[in-house]
């Protein structure tokens, strides 16, 4: 009762009860429209042609020998114009193909990184698809550059159309490309692949995994406002100042900047959308900018959908998030580690955990 007093507190719309997987698939189409137009732009259109070039392997004895590494480009023609851009990819050399896998959208170019602790990802059997976002295009105004160039040919990313998609709707695009050349590759698992991302490619993983339903698990790593984070009453982050880098968003959102009560949507809906998905959200007890709180409620709010769904239950304690706190035991999960905004080896042995225990209860 405590979280629901906070929600409705908050007066966040809840999500209307359904009878059916068909009503549900309705309202779920319903919301993806909703977000697309009003926050984060329509989704950008799947390319007119699609192919990989696979580079040598460039290291056979990578992560002290418990990986390989090589490099792949894709060729891509989006809006009759040809894009190219490269992405890594490294494979367990221990465990048994076809191997999970996440695909990663990076702050960091190369491996190692501060957000991908590769070897010790790959010691545990898990492959990984890694590609640096500004590689999809830049984060920054320019429109000009990478995907953004073939989609704005004016360069305008300012004056665009009202739900022209923003650069979270590119980076999404780059992880969905990722994906196909998964589904290809004999050696990974095409029913166990994880889209993840921390903060803003936090809220791209989420994007994703909307628009993305090949993606068994989608996990949202402290993606905080107009990510996994309840809008309304939100504290910390909010819709006025992440709208600094309103290139993110469409440019409909800028309509509530100053009036969240006016939001036709809430981010409980986004997570809705994953499922009867596998959904992981990940907060930190110092990340005050994200708010755990509000991304705990959301998870919350979403969480009745699975339950209608036949998808299974959410356990969790009617009360405010707590340092160690790790909820969820069927297709939902929460945990809230102590320390700040990052994603370190603590998030990812609890991802790994989960997707090796699902695939476990699978066989």
């Amino acid at each position: 009762m405590i979280l629901e007093k906070m929600l409705s507190a908050r007066k966040v719309p809840m999500i209307p009860d359904f009878q059916t997987k068909e009503e549900w698939e309705a309202l779920r189409e319903q919301y993806k429209e909703i977000l697309c137009r009003e926050e984060y732009g329509m989704p950008v259109p799947a390319p007119e042609s699609l192919s990989f070039e696979e580079g040598p392997i460039m290291d056979d004895d990578f992560a002290s020998g418990y990986g390989i590494r090589y490099t792949v480009t894709a060729h891509t023609k989006v809006a009759g114009k040809e894009f190219s851009f490269p992405f890594h990819v490294i494979l367990p050399t221990t465990g048994k193909a076809p191997y999970p896998f996440f695909v990663h959208n990076d702050f960091d170019p190369g491996e190692p990184t501060r957000f991908c602790p590769i070897e010790e990802i790959v010691q545990q059997g898990v492959a990984v698809l890694r590609v640096h976002y500004k590689d999809i295009t830049t984060d920054d105004d320019d429109f000009t550059n990478g995907l953004a160039g073939c989609l704005y040919p004016d360069g305008d990313g300012i004056n665009r159309a009202p739900d022209s998609p923003g650069k979270i709707q590119m980076w999404a695009w780059g992880s969905m490309r990722l994906m196909d050349y998964a589904m290809q590759c004999p050696v990974l698992d095409h029913k166990n692949g994880a889209v993840i991302g921390h903060s803003r490619l936090g809220k791209t993983a989420l994007v994703t995994g909307m628009l993305d339903e090949r993606f068994r698990y989608v996990i949202g790593n402290d993606s905080g406002c107009s990510g996994d984070a309840i809008t309304r009453g939100k504290s910390g982050e909010r819709i006025y100042h992440i709208l600094a880098a309103h290139r993110w968003f469409c440019p409909n959102y800028k309509k509530y900047c100053n009036k969240h009560d006016d939001l036709p949507f809430d981010q409980h809906m986004l997570l809705a959308t994953i499922a009867p998905r596998v959904l992981i959200i990940g907060s930190a007890q110092m990340d005050v900018w994200a708010d755990p709180l509000s991304q705990y409620l959301s998870i919350c709010a979403a969480a009745p959908v699975w339950k209608r769904l036949g998808a299974g239950e959410f356990p969790h304690a009617d009360r405010r998030p707590e340092i160690g706190d790790r909820f969820g035991d069927d297709n939902l999960y929460f945990h809230m580690r102590f320390g700040q905004h990052y994603l370190g080896r603590t998030d990812w042995n609890i991802y790994i955990d989960i997707i090796k225990k699902k695939m476990e209860s699978d066989a």
